[in-house]
């Protein structure tokens, strides 16, 4: 095994045409409880999108390699690290703005973060499910604490976390409402939701009181939606967002409905993995592949992009799950 590693590294923020440039750096060793993975599949999520756009300029110090989503192959063990063995496949999703990222062929991260990868995805697959199955786990299982008969809305249901927030809600046993574009309706009911409205064709709000009050809203497309959730929440109804929005909202309403706000960065976790991979295995949730690019192109990546070497490890792709973003 060679010494060195190809990676895309992120050498100036901004254009994301200039932003990258293929590098090659010398391969980490895993230290003390740590393993390292051969990268099969990585991904770029709008937090990579945000970052090579300079969102977080003051925590990423440039050169670096960015990228969080890993699934792939054990290659080597460090001392004390006895959970996984060479040749083990694996998925996890590394730490946030700490140490190197994946988009390289070699990724070092502590085993306790590690889960085995399902057996029913590619690593293509898996890739495009770590963070946003993480992310969706946290905000309607460990925030939201969803219930078998509540009625969730799911905002930007076509989108690559709002297409497994559908399919987590409907495993949860609630009552799944999304928004989406008419053109993307057959979509999001094909993953399980059992009402969508068109938020291009007018506001959605009356829509959703019609169908009753929600006792759950996950906001992934940001906007207004934090303002007028109080308008479609049942009484004690929770709002989950996942979008930085740096403008103040007006959340008065909010007290009429006893509502209650989380504001969700979601964080690696071994045990959502694990819960996530058992709802795999039992074909209640399943990421949806739209697209393959080269690394050549990680420029033209959108919403969730993947980007896997083949298998001599020379050539890279990206791919996306779900449907393009369109709103």
């Amino acid at each position: 095994m060679s010494d060195s590693m190809q990676v895309m590294e992120l050498v100036r923020f901004g254009d994301p045409e200039s932003a990258f440039a293929a590098r090659e750096l010398p391969r980490p060793a895993p230290g003390p409880g740590q393993v390292l993975v051969r990268v099969m599949a990585t991904s770029v999520n709008p937090l990579d999108l945000q970052t090579r756009r300079g969102d977080y300029r003051d925590q990423v110090a440039l050169p670096a390699v960015i990228g969080n989503d890993v699934s792939g192959v054990v290659v080597e063990t460090g001392p004390g690290a006895d959970g996984f063995r060479p040749g083990d496949e694996v998925w996890y999703l590394a730490p946030i703005f700490a140490g190197q990222g994946t988009y390289a062929q070699f990724h070092v991260v502590d085993e306790a973060l590690v889960a085995r990868k399902p057996a029913g995805l590619s690593h293509i697959e898996a890739a495009g499910l770590a963070l946003v199955g993480m992310t969706v786990w946290e905000a309607l299982v460990e925030r939201a604490k969803v219930q078998v008969g509540e009625r969730v809305l799911v905002h930007g249901g076509a989108g690559g976390v709002g297409s497994v927030a559908i399919q987590l809600a409907g495993a949860l046993g609630a009552e799944v409402v999304t928004t989406a574009r008419a053109r993307d309706h057959e979509f999001v009911t094909g993953l399980g939701a059992d009402s969508a409205i068109d938020f291009s064709a007018g506001d959605y709000v009356p829509q959703c009181r019609a169908l009753g009050g929600m006792d759950v809203v996950l906001d992934t497309v940001g906007g207004d939606t934090l303002s007028r959730s109080p308008e479609v929440l049942a009484d004690r109804g929770r709002v989950v967002s996942i979008v930085d929005i740096p403008e103040p909202q007006n959340l008065l309403a909010a007290w009429g409905v006893n509502a209650t706000y989380h504001f969700l960065f979601v964080s690696p976790s071994r045990a959502k993995l694990e819960a996530l991979g058992r709802l795999v295995d039992q074909g209640k949730l399943h990421p949806v592949v739209g697209a393959v690019l080269p690394l050549a192109d990680i420029a033209q990546a959108r919403g969730a992009a993947i980007w896997s070497p083949s298998t001599a490890g020379s050539s890279l792709r990206t791919h996306r799950s779900g449907p393009w973003p369109r709103s």
